[in-house]
């Protein structure tokens, strides 16, 4: 089932990156699908978040996209090498929005494997947030599209972890933002080979 534009208007950032774990991500370019169900993730909380690019009211042209009622992607570029995909949450002027750090790879991994330049499929293929994007074949040029469209969509198949299962830690690469850092924002499904730095 396709989740529906309500599923994404939850104000819980938090909770609702935790409930994104065991969630399908596809995508669809050129005919091709490829995706896998979502394992490791991060919550950014909007305004009062100081590892968001939201931060204090923060309105570029970047950001803007955060802005936009929840159920569209936040695609932008990371140290001018790496495309990142996010799921925007919430209502309209709240920017929350959720990074996706990995999938565990179910469809497509052919395409996925030539897209990542392997010659053999390994963990790194959609560990850690710049991977996924390009496996799945995602860049800015989707920046806001919804996840209703053709192109890019999630999709609730009846998996699910229980808390047991999932790891709830700080977040990768936020030291910039001080106490903030130590939130445990960051959601991984323990032992899955696909999570970019488990295990700690």
């Amino acid at each position: 089932m396709i989740l529906p534009e309500s599923y994404y208007l939850n104000n819980d950032v938090v909770a609702l990156s935790r409930d994104l774990l065991g969630k399908y991500l596809f995508t669809r370019f050129d005919g091709q699908i490829t995706g896998g169900y979502i394992v490791e993730t991060e919550a950014y909380n909007g305004v009062v978040d100081k590892a968001s690019h939201a931060y204090g009211n923060r309105l570029t042209h970047r950001t803007q996209t955060m802005y936009m009622q929840g159920g569209v992607a936040y695609v932008y570029l990371c140290y001018g090498i790496h495309e990142m995909l996010n799921i925007v949450s919430s209502v309209e002027g709240r920017p929350q929005a959720i990074l996706i750090r990995a999938i565990n790879p179910t469809v497509g991994l052919d395409i996925m494997q030539y897209r990542r330049n392997m010659a053999v499929i390994k963990p790194t293929i959609t560990s850690g947030p710049g991977s996924v994007a390009k496996a799945l074949g995602i860049s800015r040029k989707i920046n806001a599209i919804s996840l209703q469209s053709d192109t890019l969509w999630l999709e609730d198949q009846g998996l699910s972890f229980t808390d047991d299962e999932v790891a709830a830690v700080p977040r990768v690469g936020v030291d910039y933002a001080g106490d903030d850092a130590l939130l445990p924002y960051r959601f991984y499904v323990k032992g899955n080979k696909f999570v970019s730095k488990p295990n700690k």
